[in-house]
């Protein structure tokens, strides 16, 4: 249950700026650390995001043998924020991901301490395999739809292809506008007519 996967259907829904507001918030609770790790190496969202995409990483890490998470771990100037940078581009990123090491890494990071959460932000679902890979070395998904701009024939078949895993799955709804006008998160009122007027 500490191991939670962020992803989406197709690019540009948000779930980066998600996996980073979820690592911040979960860290500045009391009695959590969070690592947060990039896994979408094409992309490299969260390490553009804060800096650090030319800094060895998770790639680095599954291939090399004699390179450990503890050589690639930035921490930050937050006391309970750690993160794991994508890394290098790598041909084989899919196989790298599948593999026994990657398994055995992950067991690692989550077992380590028992006040980490670690969040991993992955790439979205449809255009690549790598998600439904993570998918099952996890034990709970975030799945981020923009709103008023993702098909939903796009989000139902991104959720078919992980339904399948057993896996708690959130939904988290981005760049929503409430009733104001308001972009951001919406909380609308739910409750009887009568409810309303009290």
């Amino acid at each position: 249950g500490n191991l939670i996967l962020v992803t989406s259907s197709v690019t540009g829904e948000g779930k980066t700026t998600t996996s980073l507001n979820l690592a911040l918030s979960i860290a500045h609770e009391r009695d959590h650390t969070v690592l947060l790790v990039d896994c979408d190496v094409v992309k490299k969202g969260v390490s553009r995001m804060l800096g650090v995409s030319s800094r060895p990483g998770l790639i680095d890490v599954l291939e090399d043998d004699y390179f450990t998470v503890g050589d690639a771990l930035l921490r930050t100037d937050i006391p309970e924020l750690s993160v794991l940078s994508a890394g290098k581009r790598h041909d084989y990123v899919t196989e790298l991901l599948a593999s026994q090491r990657m398994s055995n890494l992950v067991e690692e990071m989550s077992s380590r301490y028992d006040d980490r959460v670690i969040i991993f932000d992955a790439p979205p679902l449809l255009p690549t395999p790598q998600t439904q890979v993570l998918a099952g070395l996890v034990g709970q998904i975030v799945f981020v739809i923009e709103a008023g701009q993702t098909p939903q024939s796009a989000v139902e078949d991104a959720l078919d292809m992980i339904r399948g895993s057993g896996k708690p799955i959130g939904l988290v709804l981005t760049k929503s506008v409430g009733t104001f006008g308001r972009s951001g998160y919406y909380y609308g009122y739910y409750g009887s007519d009568d409810d309303k007027k009290k």
